[in-house]
């Protein structure tokens, strides 16, 4: 597998199907009926003291049950923190029989979700070696707790090390948990101050058949090479003298090097669904109540994307409940790019994170007989190959004639023909093949075959050389590695696109990171070196480094809630690289990143750390926003913090009410006007001047065009009325909206499409 390419288990099919473990219930009539683990939501906790809590839960199993025994052996976890409620192994009529108990706001089924899978914080203006910037002021993201929930750890990495660290933080409220190969007392330092495991509810009731292979360790310990990699990404120490994909050595650290980690396991190596909802929501519950101060989480699932009060959307009810106790969460925008409407975890109170590359390239170049040099997208280690070239259309025009030659082919076929094209090559002895493709695939190939990889472009130009020339030649080179300028950013084409598909006035991803060839640690089974690193890619490589940044950012603003993190991360991103140069996106063809791609745009940590304004926004408002998407009374009751029934206002507010730092119209036909409030966090005395650049055919009128701050006046609203003159639908236009004092530009993205017709063809 060459290590740029998305890890492989980034690009798992994931499966939403609820495939559980059984058992069988006598019931009446001397019928079976099987149990499997089901989730029973209580909404908020009725007591402080979390045994209260787990005992009013075993009370409830068994007045269900009839004993105290049974109700002991059906439960699996006890959710007793952030919220109340629990999950337990129940029948069908079981759980129906429970969600008609007046205290239980929702009963679902267990479900599964899926992972989403150096010079990077040097790229993004954080450099170690620089006195200044938010990294040295926020002391490297001292005593900051981030949690990680994915799957598990390899705590022998260097990564993991706690030289200079002091005490732990005596918040901290979590713990160590002793397990197959971890030994809390050895693997647990000042570094790694929390490891959890959670397996319980892919056990039978009778603790057997988990479907957990032997490859794996029934402990915090990772089997699945992913969690020591994101871990580290998010707060690794600094490791030095480690080789960057074979093209020189240097260090490589986190985004907060002297933050602390703590992991909740809750992934595991299993072919029917590797991440269960009952235990992700459990380890929720645990790290709120554990002290973290940010959550990243990798995981996701696939189209149709559930809505944020879906019963099965466990991910967004446990980070309502987070960010609702002051704790940011992040999530990976998925790897299902570059279509429209393929962005996850969309919840607007969720930062999710689109996956961009970095400055930095390893091609191989390609020297054709005419002296062109061309750089191919794939990295070839090895030696010089110099030869004959020659064209062959498919397998089946395959002859003795390629042996010893370079062939060059185009496709646009599945994996398993490109696999028998290059078998056959092997089979007629051919010297290396250039494989010309539409996307940035990199095809599974059998040994003894240097495979390089063009894209289109480039594909027609060796093709054309060939054509025209009696006896064409080429000469492979062993790749080089180009890092600045010269590398433009792109917005990687696995990434999750928007528009959000299920709440289109919530512009999805919020923020782009760098996620393609992240160097971090890693298992022994997927270190690419043997310094204990190895490359991998995908948003989940992306969501850990901007977890990172946030993490910094908590340090220098402690008081800052969720939703100003993210605002300072989305009005501060860049839409350039760090060197003014444009950023493309990849896909099918190539363009310019607009918001749908990125968000507000590449992440800008040190200008972050001083946005100016922020737009502030409470649980309070999230759940204003679920009335306005017309969500059903009982449904935001589920996901609230609430003791008793939610009402909404009559009328119901508008979806553009949400005080986002966007502003994204899907369905423009009249006038539209909205307000926005910004809260002024930098100098007292300030004066903001409005910019405005509208999309395409669209007004922009905003009032007033100026805000005066002072030691009075720390919030002001402004409103803005769009309008449109397009006379029919068109597509979505890109535009922002900025507030300057001269030193900062707080901007917002603005996305409007015009809809004079309600059908969605064009």
């Amino acid at each position: 597998m060459m290590s740029s390419q998305v890890s492989w288990w980034a690009f798992w099919v994931i499966s939403a199907v609820c495939i559980l473990n059984v058992e069988f219930n006598i019931v009446e009539g001397g019928a079976y009926e099987e149990t499997k683990v089901h989730i029973v939501y209580l909404g908020e906790k009725e007591h402080n003291d979390p045994e209260l809590v787990t005992a009013s839960h075993l009370r409830m199993l068994e007045s269900l049950l009839g004993s105290k025994k049974d109700a002991s052996e059906s439960i699996v976890h006890s959710y007793r923190h952030g919220f109340s409620g629990f999950a337990a192994h129940l029948t069908d009529s079981q759980a129906k029989k429970i969600s008609d108990h007046p205290d239980v706001v929702q009963v679902t089924p267990n479900s599964f979700y899926e992972l989403q899978t150096t010079r990077t914080f040097d790229y993004l203006g954080l450099s170690h070696s620089t006195p200044k910037g938010l990294l040295h002021k926020a002391k490297m993201g001292k005593d900051i707790i981030i949690g990680v929930l994915d799957s598990g750890v390899w705590p022998e990495s260097q990564s993991f090390n706690d030289k200079g660290l002091g005490p732990i933080p005596k918040r901290w409220k979590g713990m160590c948990v002793d397990g197959e190969d971890f030994d809390s007392k050895k693997h647990c330092n000042k570094k790694l101050i929390g490891a959890r495991y959670y397996m319980d509810s892919l056990f039978r009731r009778n603790k057997t058949n988990s479907g957990i292979p032997d490859t794996e360790y029934m402990s915090a310990r990772e089997g699945l090479p992913h969690g020591t990699h994101v871990a580290s990404t998010a707060g690794g120490s600094f490791v030095s003298n480690v080789s960057d994909n074979g093209f020189g050595v240097g260090t490589i650290r986190g985004g907060a090097p002297s933050a602390r980690i703590a992991v909740y396991k809750v992934c595991w190596q299993r072919v029917d669904g590797t991440c269960a909802s009952a235990d992700i929501i459990k380890a929720m519950d645990d790290a709120i109540a554990d002290g973290v101060d940010l959550i990243t989480i990798s995981i996701g699932r696939p189209n149709p994307v559930l809505t944020e009060v879906d019963m099965y959307n466990q991910i967004s009810y446990g980070a309502f409940h987070a960010v609702a106790s002051g704790i940011p969460v992040l999530s990976a925008g998925g790897n299902f790019g570059p279509g429209a409407y393929t962005v996850q975890n969309i919840a607007p109170w969720v930062i999710t994170v689109a996956a961009t590359t970095l400055d930095r390239w390893y091609p191989t170049p390609l020297t054709l007989g005419n002296n062109v040099t061309l750089m191919a997208r794939t990295s070839y280690k090895g030696n010089k190959i110099q030869g004959d070239l020659m064209y062959v259309y498919s397998a089946d025009e395959m002859t003795s004639a390629a042996k010893g030659k370079v062939v060059l082919s185009f496709t646009t076929g599945s994996e398993e023909s490109q696999s028998d094209y290059v078998t056959k090559l092997l089979e007629v002895e051919a010297k290396a093949v250039i494989i010309a493709a539409k996307r940035d695939d990199v095809i599974k190939v059998s040994e003894g075959l240097p495979v390089i990889m063009v894209d289109y472009e480039h594909g027609s130009t060796i093709w054309k050389y060939i054509s025209i020339t009696r006896s064409p030649t080429i000469k492979i080179s062993s790749a080089i590695a180009l890092n600045g300028p010269l590398v433009a950013t792109k917005v990687a084409d696995f990434s999750g696109r928007g528009p959000n598909s299920i709440s289109p006035y919530v512009l999805k991803p919020d923020v782009a990171a760098p996620g393609v060839a992240i160097v971090a640690a890693s298992t022994p089974e997927d270190m690419s070196t043997n310094e204990g690193v190895a490359s991998q890619s995908g948003t989940s490589m992306a969501t850990p480094v901007v977890a990172g940044l946030v993490a910094l950012l908590r340090a220098v603003h402690p008081d800052w809630s969720p939703a100003a993190l993210k605002s300072a991360l989305i009005t501060t991103a860049s839409t350039t690289d760090p060197y003014g140069e444009p950023i493309f996106s990849e896909g099918m063809t190539r363009k310019l990143a607009d918001p749908f791609d990125f968000g507000g745009g590449l992440v800008n940590p040190n200008k972050a750390a001083d946005p100016g304004l922020v737009y502030d926004i409470g649980a309070e408002d999230y759940r204003l926003f679920l009335c306005a998407s017309d969500y059903d009374e009982r449904q935001i009751t589920k996901i609230s913090k609430t003791n008793t029934p939610y009402r909404c206002p009559s009328p119901r507010p508008s979806m553009l009410d949400l005080n986002l730092p966007s502003i994204t119209i899907p369905f423009l036909k009249e006038d539209v006007t909205l307000t926005r409030t910004v809260t002024n966090v930098g100098p007292v005395d300030s004066v903001y001047k409005l910019v405005v650049k509208p999309p395409l055919g669209v007004k922009i009128s905003v009032t007033p065009k100026t805000l005066l701050f002072n030691s009075n006046v720390k919030k002001l609203s402004f409103k803005v009325i769009v309008s449109t003159t397009h006379k029919s639908n068109s597509i979505y236009y890109f535009g922002s909206l900025i507030w300057t004092d001269g030193s900062h530009k707080v901007t917002i993205p603005l996305s409007v499409r015009t809809q004079m017709l309600m059908y969605f063809d064009q």
